[in-house]
C-alpha cells in the first residue's frame, strides 16, 4: 500500500476592514479544485487572528486578499504576527489592488507572491504548485 503525498494546506484570509471577498472566495475555490486543502477565514480578520488560524490549522501558506489599499500595512503585519508565533516558515502571498510601485517593499517584507487584477486563476495555482510545499514532505 503506497502512502499518499501530503497535501499543501493554504489559509486564505481577508485582513482589515475590506468587505469585498468575492475574489478571495474564487481563488480559494480554484486552489481547492487544484487539489490543495484550503481554509477560508472570512472577512475582517486581524493579522493576529490570521496568524493564530495559520498555526492552529498547520498551514504551509497564507494567501491574503486586500482591495482596500492597506496592503503595505497589513501584509507585513501578518508576516510579523506569523514570526511572533514561530511560523516564519509559512509562505505568504497575496493579491488585490496593488500598485507596481509597492511590489519591492512587499517582497522585502517577506511577501513571496503578488497577484493583481488580470492574473488568471491558472497562474495563481501554478505559482502555488511551484512555490509552496508541505512542511511534512
Amino acid at each position: 500500500m503506497s502512502e499518499k503525498a501530503p497535501k499543501v494546506r493554504i489559509l486564505v484570509a481577508k485582513p482589515g476592514l475590506d468587505g469585498h471577498d468575492r475574489g478571495a472566495k474564487v481563488v480559494a475555490r480554484a486552489l481547492r479544485d487544484a487539489g490543495f486543502e484550503v481554509i477560508y477565514t472570512g472577512l475582517h480578520q486581524t493579522p493576529e487572528m490570521i496568524a493564530s488560524a495559520a498555526v492552529q490549522e498547520d498551514v504551509d501558506a497564507v494567501g491574503l486578499s486586500i482591495m482596500s489599499g492597506a496592503h503595505n500595512t497589513l501584509f507585513p503585519a501578518v508576516i510579523d504576527a506569523l514570526k511572533k508565533k514561530g511560523a516564519d516558515n509559512v509562505v505568504v502571498f497575496g493579491g488585490g489592488i496593488i500598485p507596481d510601485d509597492d511590489f519591492q517593499r512587499l517582497r522585502e517584507s517577506g511577501v513571496k507572491g503578488i497577484f493583481t487584477p488580470g492574473t488568471t486563476l491558472g497562474e495563481i495555482v501554478e505559482w502555488v504548485k511551484q512555490n509552496v510545499h508541505p512542511a511534512s514532505a
